[in-house]
């Protein structure tokens, strides 16, 4: 990666490059502009599932960020884990923790950005002082049960009968700005609710409003959604095997002539394409498709927006846009999956933080012993058939007669 802007403007631009939404960017241009000193902002995950091909997207903003000279901050939010529904228990937690950053390093690293630079936070490490928790009641004592539970519908699973746990998380979200010291919060759209709590409520506990940023999220492979890790069918996961990979993006939904509705080309647009710009140092783009020749032989396309026209056209298939795709995805997972097999700690928090579940042995069906039918209380009559009563009834008056 190249070195970092000094120019406010320049600066500006690359911060809020591609973002959906921006929330008070007068905070960030006051900073830029007046304050003079380097954007600080923090960027979080809570280690749930294991992470999927989607969070390259808050990557290559990360990558941005670093550029345009701001102090960048990764928390990962262990306790936020465990407050979404207990999606993480608390005895794999930290192995979980472990997993997720590193395969964020490892994310970085495979496309050129110098995760030095990165300061990375363990939430528990801050989370459990007295006084966050003490902020944590004041907090409490502003927000509504209704607001909370709107601000977390987004992120938090929602279930029949909400645990308490989901309502502390948005106002926990909230606070982590002030003890980060950050000027800004980054996320996906889906967290808006959860920043706009923030921004509505800190003030009334002391602190200051922070500047929100808002990244797209990638749809999944499936119809409508985004990519999720509770859903294996929608994501790709970031250690995927190439076999899985193929399989996945060969099943994906990928209708012909579909530019809109179309979870392969949204991830050509906001990951494939980024990450190609940010290794060359200016925009680029190059997707090769190894067509079969009776199909019109291999095809590189050095413009997404003309990629985007012939399969709009149906000049390009879905078949071979599949299978440009998979070769890319796969080239992209590679260098991640390289650091996990020569990394045995990371190994070690995978299979430590996601174990594999046995299957679970059947029951033995207890067999029903056969009896007989000649007991007391036999549903089954003793053979007591019209023959063998004939055959009675006849040495009955055999007996009379004699």
């Amino acid at each position: 990666m190249t070195d970092t802007l000094s120019d406010p403007v320049e600066q500006y631009e690359l911060i809020t490059k591609g973002l959906q939404e921006v929330l008070n960017p007068q905070i960030i241009k006051n900073v830029l502009e007046n304050e003079k000193r380097p954007l600080k902002l923090y960027w979080g995950t809570a280690p749930t599932g294991k992470p999927h091909c989607g969070y390259f997207v808050p990557m290559i903003k990360l990558a941005h960020f670093l550029k345009a000279g701001c102090e960048v901050t990764v928390l990962v939010a262990d306790l936020h884990a465990y407050l979404d529904n207990m999606k993480a228990p608390l005895e794999v937690v930290k192995y979980r923790a472990g997993y997720y950053e590193n395969v964020v390093k490892a994310i970085l690293t495979s496309i050129n950005v110098p995760i030095e630079k990165l300061k990375f936070v363990l939430g528990s490490d801050y989370q459990l002082n007295p006084e966050y928790t003490m902020d944590l009641f004041k907090l409490s004592n502003k927000v509504g049960q209704n607001d909370a539970k709107r601000a977390g519908a987004d992120v938090v699973k929602q279930v029949a009968n909400p645990l308490l746990s989901g309502l502390i998380y948005p106002l926990m979200q909230a606070l982590d700005e002030q003890y980060l010291d950050v000027d800004v919060q980054f996320g996906g759209v889906d967290q808006r609710k959860i920043f706009v709590l923030a921004e509505e409520n800190l003030q009334s506990i002391g602190y200051k409003k922070r500047a929100h940023l808002m990244n797209i999220m990638i749809p999944g492979l499936g119809q409508g959604g985004k990519m999720s890790a509770s859903d294996p069918n929608s994501k790709i996961d970031i250690l995927e095997e190439p076999k899985i990979v193929k399989k996945k993006i060969n099943s994906a939904y990928c209708a012909p002539g579909d530019i809109k509705d179309n979870g392969l080309l949204a991830f050509l647009e906001h990951v494939i394409q980024p990450i190609q710009s940010l290794k060359a140092g200016k925009e680029t783009f190059n997707f090769f498709i190894d067509r079969p020749d009776k199909y019109g032989g291999p095809i590189t396309y050095e413009s997404l927006d003309q990629l985007k026209s012939d399969f709009e056209s149906e000049k390009l298939s879905p078949v071979d846009l599949k299978s440009g795709m998979a070769d890319k995805i796969n080239e992209l997972l590679a260098p991640i999956k390289e650091k996990f097999n020569s990394n045995k700690e990371f190994q070690e928090f995978g299979e430590k933080g996601y174990p594999v579940e046995k299957p679970k042995e059947e029951k033995k069906v207890k067999k029903v012993k056969n009896k007989g039918t000649r007991y007391p209380g036999s549903d089954k009559a003793p053979a007591s058939s019209d023959a063998s009563v004939e055959k009675a009834t006849e040495a009955l008056d055999q007996t009379k007669l004699n």
